[in-house]
């Protein structure tokens, strides 16, 4: 493999952008609303015009940029991709100063980005003495934040895999320890009818139950996007508002039941969408290239393998399925937490630390798995 040196990057969107922005928030027509509609047919219009007006008239865009640049050592390095070409991509790294830390990959999803990264960041590389510390990196996904994207068709889940893994070979990390991402089943209605027959805790019922709400009543998105995200593109590419209201209904289902994002880390998150290298749009066809080219059956199954895992399990979590279904051999490391839903790491972001402090601790049952990184001076 054969990667380019990187280069430091600063977020750095010029005034140009920002007043266009301004002015096409100026000109908005917001539509109209049933009564007590609620959030039952999407998000709610009484939150986006308050957070448009904040973002006319309050949020400064320029601030945030700064804090970020400050926060996150930024970089950008070319990755050769099998088939497509070499991709310019963005990512936050940052070593500990502990020798022995464990090489980390956060990697987020639609519609998250490397912002979620930003409040674990500093739990993990400056741990207390008697915890695991870690060398952390958070990519931009090809096609979100501030990477490129493919310019051609058939870029699924084996090429984010191999730009993730050529990164983190490229800064000198042969063995690391990626996140566990939990695939939804997407057939489960037919096994409600069955709930009261089965051993299963309450909050797995529950669990199950937000589950099918999900499937039936908030997963429009997948729908449009695994199917026609070009036509999509064109309204969520011109219009921010548009962008707003698409992203915010996902952020405010997973806190619906826990701690709300603030308008000013919402409005972060929704401008670092709008001002990404690719567009807004170039991030939804992931959901396209996955599902044509590996099929349902590719969001639904696990890939068998050795490397140990863990699960933390958070009750706000869209697809929330019993425990017994993701028990797998290599399964070492389980965690129930209280709150907090699919945006772990900015909503619970002690609680997500705390489960990968007791997984690679010294009392955890992954301590010392990838050799030579304990995690300890």
């Amino acid at each position: 493999m054969s990667a380019s040196t990187e280069s430091h990057f600063s977020i750095s969107i010029p005034d140009s952008q920002l007043e266009l922005l301004q002015r096409k928030l100026s000109l908005v027509v917001f539509p109209d609303e049933l009564e007590d509609a609620g959030t039952a047919y999407g998000a709610p219009l009484s939150d986006i015009k308050r957070l448009v007006s904040y973002w006319q008239n309050g949020y400064d865009w320029p601030t945030h940029e700064a804090a970020l640049n400050a926060e996150l050592p930024q970089f950008t390095r070319d990755i050769p991709v099998d088939g497509f070409g070499s991709l310019n991509i963005h990512y936050v790294h940052k070593r500990s100063a502990v020798e022995h830390a464990i090489p980390l990959l956060f990697v987020h999803g639609w519609p998250g980005c490397f912002f979620e990264v930003r409040k674990i960041l500093p739990l993990l590389v400056d741990a207390p003495q008697e915890c695991p510390s870690f060398h952390v990196v958070a990519l931009s996904l090809p096609g979100f934040g501030f990477s490129t994207a493919p310019t051609k068709k058939g870029f699924a889940l084996n090429q984010y895999a191999e730009v993730a893994h050529k990164l983190m070979l490229a800064l000198g990390y042969d063995q690391y320890a990626p996140p566990s991402h939990k695939r939804p089943l997407l057939l489960i209605s037919h096994l409600l009818s069955y709930l009261p027959f089965l051993g299963y805790t309450e909050r797995e019922k529950a669990g199950l139950a937000r589950s099918l709400d999900f499937l039936m009543t908030g997963s429009g998105y997948f729908a449009i996007q695994s199917t026609r995200p070009q036509t999509l593109s064109y309204g969520i590419t011109d219009s921010p508002v548009g962008l707003l209201a698409w992203i915010y209904e996902k952020l405010a289902a997973s806190v619906e039941d826990g701690k709300p994002f603030t308008d000013d880390e919402i409005l972060t998150w929704i401008s670092i969408y709008y001002f990404s290298r690719a567009g807004p749009a170039a991030s939804f066809r992931i959901y396209y290239e996955v599902t044509k080219l590996e099929g349902l059956g590719a969001l639904a199954t696990q890939e068998s393998t050795t490397i140990p895992l863990g699960h933390s399990y958070f009750p706000n979590e869209a697809i929330s399925l019993p425990r017994s279904w993701y028990k797998v051999p290599n399964l070492i490391f389980e965690s129930e937490q209280p709150s907090g839903g699919h945006f772990a790491a900015i909503e619970e972001p002690e609680a997500l630390v705390a489960d990968l402090r007791a997984m690679f601790g010294k009392a955890g049952p992954a301590f010392g798995v990838i050799e030579g990184k304990s995690g300890f001076t």
